[in-house]
């Protein structure tokens, strides 16, 4: 057996459960029975590894060799020729998509050895449902120090000092808002936990609560004793079964070491915490709405002030921050604020955590310094894109965000930097586009999202996003008018300016955005009447290339509207006004004869 082998880790996040990696660890401890090695190897199911494309995966300690796309057939090559051989099975080591080069150690991954991971510091590294893991990192000793060494006004002063901005997308001081809340007129007080992530392509704060669930549990009960809380929430979506599960574990876990619950520490310091099951509302993320509903009320946002600090759940005082801005505490409290505060920029602290999907070699989770570039997350440690296509656009910001195109390339991912080019951090989701992407059907998309996802308490949110959206609809059917450009502008302005919450008010943000960066695409769609991208249906115009058609009829033949017409070993024409631009033509034709304009 390889001297060094100690220890599996299986990513057991959501999406390599989705992707069978339980099957893989079961034949995993299959085969290690078989050869007499369980009581050697430890098998470690972890929470999201980061690399989500990649899944299933393991990664064999100490020596770290990562092992991507693992099947249940390929786990007796690794244990009889890695585990007892010593002789690692490259056939499932990393390649990277840009250089094609092999590589067999996680450390070497730029995807990974480009992170600093704070955050996520214990994601991927431990099972999330042994506590004893999460005490062997350092878990639950800044709360002793917290209640042991530090009065309430010392801990906020350190969070203060870190720098550290909420991470939930508006990016407020953390320490200011503790300050505000423990300043708070009232005896009763509580500390929320917004885990309600709605954004598409985001699933940061869903990671960490199925990794490391602890340290959000941790962090609460340190803000429960800086603002003079007794009882935490930790409100979640019920998208997030899995997360729901391994954090109720982890609570259950705590209370029973003694970490949440009456005299904690033996120092008299009383705080626990329960989960509130949200149905999924994307409103529900606005702090109000996200009040009402764990009140048991309809997810509706009310005007501020009162702001939560000063009015939250059942009408007292209430710290809410998001699972990212937890995850941070600890390590703060433990290393120093000074040692935080030398991470990022000068008004960006710290790192950030990102979803990176769409169009790009690595999908997945990575959390970085503020401050690294759009450039260097998209083509160093996202792989850059695949096929060899353009890099066109990014979304951050989730639908609340805007689009950044290829001038932005150098741009230092922090807040300022972000909202002065008319995109924002948001919570972190990081969409990457292509140049086969259409961003008129892009902005469509995100406002659609929205106004799906309007409460309809305010007009402007309810009415204005509906007529937004009834136009885009219009200019990808190839129904739209010149003067639409112009309403366009007027009804985001008009919306930003006077919806309820915050997200009404960032709705139009994608449609401002791909207006003021890609408005020929727009003008492309009304005036010419085409799609540059060739993603819009309605707008596509199918012809057979007269060069390339050898005639086979093939075309012909699936048309399910018989709009092609021609004979054997001639070229064969598509009929204009008969033709509903379905593409079957194009998908079967086996000689690629077949173009739209």
């Amino acid at each position: 057996m390889g001297e060094n082998a100690t220890h599996v880790l299986v990513c057991a996040g959501a999406g390599c459960i989705s992707s069978s990696c339980r099957e893989v660890e079961q034949a995993l401890i299959d085969e290690l029975k078989k050869h007499h090695l369980d009581e050697k190897i430890k098998v470690v199911e972890t929470g999201c590894i980061g690399s989500c494309d990649l899944g299933p995966v393991l990664v064999v300690y100490p020596e770290r060799i990562f092992y991507q796309k693992v099947r249940p057939k390929d786990v007796k090559a690794i244990v009889e020729e890695h585990i007892l051989q010593g002789q690692p099975v490259e056939r499932l080591f990393y390649q990277d998509a840009s250089t094609g080069k092999t590589m067999a150690k996680y450390d070497d991954i730029p995807f990974f050895n480009k992170q600093v991971r704070i955050a996520l510091r214990n994601v991927g590294l431990i099972n999330p449902g042994h506590i004893e893991e999460y005490v062997a990192r350092d878990g639950y000793g800044a709360l002793a120090k917290v209640l042991k060494e530090m009065t309430p006004e010392q801990v906020i002063d350190v969070v203060k000092k870190s720098g550290l901005r909420g991470r939930g997308g508006a990016g407020f001081s953390t320490g200011l808002k503790w300050e505000f809340t423990r300043k708070a007129q009232g005896d009763v007080k509580y500390v929320v936990c917004n885990a309600d992530e709605g954004d598409p392509g985001a699933f940061m704060d869903r990671s960490i609560l199925e990794g490391d669930p602890h340290s959000v549990l941790e962090a609460m009960a340190i803000a429960g004793y800086a603002v003079g809380a007794s009882q935490g929430y930790v409100y979640v979506r019920a998208e997030y079964p899995l997360a729901v599960e391994r954090l109720g574990v982890a609570i259950e876990q705590a209370r029973r070491m003694g970490f949440l619950g009456q005299n904690i520490y033996n120092t008299g310091f009383a705080f626990d915490v329960e989960i509130r099951v949200g149905a999924g509302a994307f409103v529900c993320g606005e702090e109000t709405a996200l009040i009402a509903s764990i009140e048991g009320k309809r997810g509706e946002p009310s005007p501020k002030p009162p702001f939560p600090a000063q009015k939250g759940v059942w009408g007292k005082p209430t710290l809410i921050n998001n699972v990212e801005t937890y995850a941070n505490i600890p390590p703060i409290i433990l290393k120093g604020p000074e040692w935080f505060a030398q991470i990022g920029t000068e008004k960006s602290k710290g790192t950030k955590v990102f979803a990176i999907a769409g169009k790009i070699a690595n999908t997945g989770l990575v959390e970085v310094p503020m401050g690294m570039t759009l450039r260097e997350v998209i083509f160093e440690l996202g792989g850059g894109i695949p096929g060899g296509k353009r890099f066109k656009a990014a979304q951050t910001g989730g639908p609340s965000g805007g689009c950044l195109t290829t001038e932005h390339l150098d741009l230092p991912m922090d807040y300022e930097s972000l909202t002065a080019a008319g995109s924002m951090m948001g919570s972190g989701g990081l969409i990457v586009m292509d140049e086969d992407t259409c961003m008129v059907d892009v902005a469509r998309f995100f406002l659609e999202f929205t106004q799906d996802e309007s409460c309809g308490k305010c007009t402007p949110c309810r009415i204005g996003t509906k007529r937004m959206l009834d136009i885009l609809n219009r200019i990808t059917q190839g129904k739209g008018v010149p003067e639409d450009l112009e309403t366009l502008e007027t009804l985001a302005n008009t919306i930003k300016m006077s919806a309820l919450c915050g997200l009404g008010q960032s709705a139009p943000n994608p449609v401002l955005s791909t207006l003021k960066y890609f408005r020929h695409e727009y003008e492309a769609h009304i005036y010419q009447k085409t799609c540059p991208a060739g993603v819009c249906q309605s707008l596509l115009r199918y012809q057979v290339k007269s060069t390339v058609c050898k005639g086979c009829g093939l075309c012909a033949k699936n048309c399910p509207v018989g709009a092609i017409s021609g004979k054997p070993r001639s070229t064969y024409v598509i009929i204009q006004n008969v033709c509903v631009k379905c593409g079957l033509c194009m998908q079967k034709c086996p000689f690629n004869a077949i173009e739209f304009c």
